[in-house]
């Protein structure tokens, strides 16, 4: 399996690219193609031992920084990483692509290069999220900020499908996010979503408030981009601050300096539970092939997650299995 990794794209480009991908190719059975400056790449890459075989680079001398317009920079930059990737993808070059950098660009890119799924209105962004219950997916999470009834009933059968296909997720709850639970709650986009939503082949369990995200009430919380966006940015600041504080409890004293240390595993595990860089990056879903968007400051963790997660993605067919689910339930 190969995967494509936009090694300009990123906080912290080349170095947690390159870096994971040597861990990759050395953990995951993958083989990785670095795409970006190649001089930049090869300096990184001199620092390392690795299967040489199992990693190769393609040149792509521009970038495409968040600052820019999205559609008119894929659109002009041919040699930017991001639209290099995404052409090695559509022409078969490689079997996922993955990048760190501009998000809008990433979406123009998919939707303009590699392409909709048929019957697909609108690809969404699909990020999972820690909770009590373990991972769900949130979907929309960013990616279209004015949403039909429409897409949000094929936000709920993506998600479905890959909590099902990746996560193994029998039957997976679909819920709407929403202000209430009860079925006349919402603005009138949730309302006329709701009874499609009935009628879509998705396990739904009906509407889901704010307090359900981390409860884990619904294994797939659908919504919209700008609902999705809000959710997500407030679960990861959520993470931060609690770790933040604990670190300051347990180093108040002695006394809790001592308490600390028969708490520790307990609080590791919860750390690595909250934490963003052990759950990959955020699924592009509806396009043809399997495109990942990590994390602007993932480090080498996340881009190592990103990748296996884009193996899993590979593995398990979740596009076909969108497409199926789709048979019965597109719309033109």
């Amino acid at each position: 399996m190969k995967i494509l990794v936009d090694a300009m794209g990123g906080d912290h480009a080349p170095q947690a690219p390159v870096e994971a991908a040597v861990r990759a190719v050395k953990e995951l059975d993958v083989e990785i193609v670095l795409v970006g400056n190649t001089a930049v790449i090869k300096n990184e890459l001199s620092k390392y031992e690795y299967p040489q075989e199992k990693i190769t680079i393609t040149n792509a001398p521009e970038v495409i920084s968040n600052h820019e317009e999205p559609v008119k920079a894929v659109r002009t930059k041919k040699g930017a990483s991001v639209v290099v990737a995404a052409n090695m993808l559509r022409n078969g070059e490689g079997d996922a692509m993955l990048s760190m950098g501009s998000t809008g660009a990433l979406l123009s890119a998919g939707l303009l290069i590699v392409g909709r799924i048929k019957g697909i209105l609108r690809p969404a962004i699909g990020t999972v999220l820690p909770s009590a219950k373990g991972p769900k997916l949130l979907i929309d999470a960013g990616a279209n900020t004015n949403c039909k009834p429409e897409n949000l009933v094929q936000f709920g059968i993506m998600g479905s499908v890959y909590m099902k296909n990746v996560l193994r997720v029998d039957s997976p709850k679909v819920g709407l996010m929403s202000i209430g639970e009860e079925e006349g709650k919402g603005d009138e986009l949730t309302k006329k979503t709701f009874s499609k939503l009935k009628a879509a082949p998705v396990n739904f369990i009906g509407n889901i408030e704010g307090r359900d995200v981390m409860e884990g009430t619904a294994d797939v919380m659908v919504c919209d981009g700008f609902v999705g966006n809000v959710v997500l940015k407030t679960v990861e600041g959520m993470g931060h601050v609690i770790g933040r504080q604990l670190k300051n409890l347990f180093m108040k004293n002695l006394r809790t300096k001592i308490g600390a240390l028969f708490v520790m595993d307990g609080v590791n595990e919860f750390k690595k539970m909250m934490d963003y860089r052990e759950y990959g990056g955020a699924l592009l879903l509806g396009c043809k092939k399997p495109v990942i968007k990590g994390h602007g400051s993932s480090d080498s963790l996340a881009v190592f997650s990103a990748i296996r997660q884009a193996k899993m993605f590979v593995e398990t067919d979740v596009i076909s299995g969108i497409t199926k689910s789709l048979e019965n339930n597109i719309t033109e």
